[in-house]
């Protein structure tokens, strides 16, 4: 791997403009990335608050995802400790619906995917555990038999890989429904990602 690799990959990645016709608000890919990353989270797509400011998990979603596995900002936005990539790089528009916010945030783009994850995930040696976060993570990164995502999320999986609900507000009665969760998931989580950052080492 040669010193700029990965910086190159990552200008592709934000210039891209492969589904540029598909997207509302254009295109503004949003990722996060260093060779060093202990840790690897692979989303779903950005919302209208992160295509905004061009943060990943800058919302409401991202302080709780921040709150489930015990990493502050300062953290969770150190690319030489954590990376950041959704299964769509773009804010991907609405599902159609009748009336004022009939409709939630669309799926991933399909696009992205094969373009950008293999090439990016190579250039990250250091992951030493990855989060699924949400059923389309989950469906491309853990395939097998045909499970729930609950069911995914109670198993606790291989150790260098968990799954998560996405933490939006919706996973609010999911988590009232599954009080094992907050019990016995996420101490796990917090005890996994804290083990990733304190035994990674420099690439």
């Amino acid at each position: 791997m040669t010193g700029d690799a990965l910086p190159a990959l990552l200008q592709r990645i934000r210039d891209c403009t492969a589904c540029a016709a598909h997207l509302p608000l254009g295109p503004r890919p949003i990722v996060q990335a260093a060779p060093r990353a202990a840790i690897l989270i692979i989303g779903q797509a950005p919302g209208t608050a992160v295509h905004a400011s061009g943060i990943p998990w800058d919302d409401p979603s991202g302080d709780r995802l921040r709150e489930w596995t015990g990493l502050d900002r300062a953290t969770f936005y150190d690319p030489d400790k954590v990376a950041l990539m959704p299964m769509g790089f773009c804010y991907p528009g609405k599902v159609p619906g009748k009336g004022s916010g009939a409709g939630g945030d669309a799926p991933p783009r399909r696009e992205c995917a094969p373009l950008w994850h293999a090439p990016l995930r190579a250039q990250l040696p250091a992951v030493r555990l990855t989060l699924l976060v949400g059923q389309y993570a989950q469906a491309a990164y853990a395939p097998g038999p045909k499970v729930t995502l609950t069911e995914r999320v109670r198993a606790s999986g291989p150790a260098d890989q968990m799954a998560l609900p996405h933490p939006s507000w919706r996973s609010t009665g999911w988590m009232q429904r599954n009080p094992w969760f907050e019990a016995d998931v996420l101490p796990v989580l917090r005890t996994r990602v804290a083990a990733a950052l304190t035994h990674h080492s420099p690439v």
